[in-house]
């Protein structure tokens, strides 16, 4: 078996040269098998675990809220915005999901990347991910206070602003929020497979609870609260798709696992477009009771829809608290799926030289980066407690979408440059899909405003800062000479 040399004094390419140095896949699957010398993640999940972990991180607190927010933009053509917002993020989940099978390794878009536009594009990826996944989960987890305050609300507790807030927001530190990520924390160190039992047991109670709305609101149904159906025209509806198209990012979690799946070219895919169906199927059918059970305009100015509705038709006050627990619960549920994505792509870019190699350390017993996960979980703990994130939060969504767009490029790339290589699925249509998938987060990007932008650009900024002072001469692949390069990809 050709493997790769280790990384030659001096051999440092040029700049240029180095940011278009690709990483083989057949590289890529050597490395996940050995992981130089630090100890194998363990393959313990099937396509149930896999789709739970990527529903665990996709439908979270936000349905609970969003309706208030969108509904007023498109009218009782929320629905079909959800239906639009769904489609627009199916285009770049079947690239991810032909991408999964075809490179089954932790790294998710960032390996992706490496493997079709260089190490350049693939630390830009990385970063993103970063921000998506390392600043997005603290994002979620501040909202822990406001829910923990509702849960024990119900039993005339009430926690003071000072540990339930962060500083910005009215208080000193938020304490729920902390100890959430901590929790999390510790049960990703325990192991992996721990972890994915309890996501899939929250996951079951979030959909259960969504799906127990949808059952008490259809019994108030109003099929008059539906027209007209277009009341602020079709503008308004793609505008409002816009706004919920971020309810279903988080379905590319499961990619991240692509050393712990059994059967990763197989499942990979599966468990991605599963989860993508599972999300999608819940969100129309819960826009759909919401605007059943009442009219378009009552929404307007209601921050928690879904329990006054609830509230309204059975006017039994414990149906509140039942729905605050299951807000904490889906908080926990994104806090854990995204940790453990967050910590895969570090390990995977720790093995290829462009961050510390502590965070590509596994521990023998645990079959986990325990060390990595112990500085991702305490550093994005600190940050819900104690930073205002603020426009830094809102600039995931630009992240994310361009690590998307990166995935639908890479499969263009790949059916270009290597159309014999083995896939276990196939993008239908190409290359329609991808092209229209990368064209719809261009779009989806464009529609941000200029303050969320100028956010992104400063977090761009350091992140090049932070390649060209360590990725750059830590590279394993930019550390190669010429020849060592070549035999690298010579099994590809």
């Amino acid at each position: 078996m050709t493997t790769t040399p280790k990384t030659l004094p001096g051999a440092t390419p040029s700049l240029g040269r180095q940011l278009i140095r690709r990483k083989s896949i057949a590289q890529m699957e050597r490395d996940a098998r050995d992981n130089s010398g630090h100890g194998s993640l363990k393959r313990n999940f099937g396509v149930l675990q896999l789709t739970m972990i990527s529903v665990g991180a996709t439908l979270g607190t936000g349905i609970l809220v969003i309706l208030g927010d969108a509904v007023p933009i498109a009218g009782p053509a929320i629905w079909l915005s959800f239906v639009v917002a769904g489609f627009a993020a199916l285009l770049s989940a079947v690239s991810y999901a032909e991408m999964a099978g075809m490179v089954p390794v932790a790294g998710s878009s960032y390996s992706y990347s490496y493997a079709t536009m260089g190490e350049g594009m693939a630390w830009i990826c990385g970063w993103c991910l970063v921000l998506e996944y390392a600043v997005s989960v603290a994002a979620v987890a501040v909202g822990a206070g406001q829910y923990v305050n509702e849960t024990i609300g119900v039993f005339g507790i009430q926690m003071p602003d000072a540990i339930s807030q962060p500083p910005g927001g009215g208080g000193l530190v938020n304490l729920p929020a902390l100890i959430i990520v901590l929790l999390a924390t510790v049960l990703l160190v325990r192991g992996a497979k721990e972890s994915a039992l309890v996501n899939t047991i929250i996951v079951f109670a979030k959909v259960g609870i969504l799906v127990f709305f949808c059952i008490v609101a259809f019994t108030a149904f109003n099929a008059g609260n539906f027209e007209p159906l277009l009341p602020m025209g079709a503008a308004g509806m793609s505008a409002a798709a816009s706004k919920v198209f971020f309810s279903y990012i988080g379905f590319d979690a499961a990619s991240t696992a692509g050393e712990e799946a059994r059967n990763p070219k197989r499942d990979l895919p599966r468990a991605i477009l599963l989860s993508m169906l599972i999300v999608t199927t819940v969100y129309v059918l819960v826009a759909v009771a919401a605007i059943g059970a009442r009219n378009w305009q009552w929404f307007d100015g209601v921050e928690a829809p879904l329990v006054q509705i609830i509230n309204e038709i059975t006017h039994q006050p414990w149906i509140a608290l039942v729905f605050a627990v299951t807000s904490v619960l889906a908080i926990v549920s994104v806090v854990l799926t995204v940790l453990y994505g967050q910590t895969r792509i570090l390990l995977t870019m720790s093995r290829d030289g462009l961050v510390p190699k502590v965070f590509g350390e596994v521990s023998p017993r645990t079959h986990t980066p325990v060390k990595g996960t112990w500085i991702v979980g305490v550093v994005v703990a600190l940050t819900a407690a104690f930073v205002p994130l603020g426009a830094l939060a809102d600039a995931t969504s630009i992240g994310t979408l361009f690590a998307f767009a990166l995935v639908n490029v890479a499969v263009i790339y790949l059916r270009v440059t290597k159309p014999g290589k083995a896939r276990s699925f196939r993008v239908p249509l190409y290359p329609v899909v991808p092209v229209l998938g990368a064209l719809a987060c261009l779009f989806l990007m464009a529609n941000l405003d200029g303050m969320t932008w100028l956010v992104f650009c400063a977090w761009m900024l350091l992140g090049v800062v932070l390649y060209l002072a360590y990725g750059r001469r830590n590279s394993r692949v930019g550390g190669l000479n010429e020849q060592a390069y070549q035999l690298s990809h010579q099994d590809d």
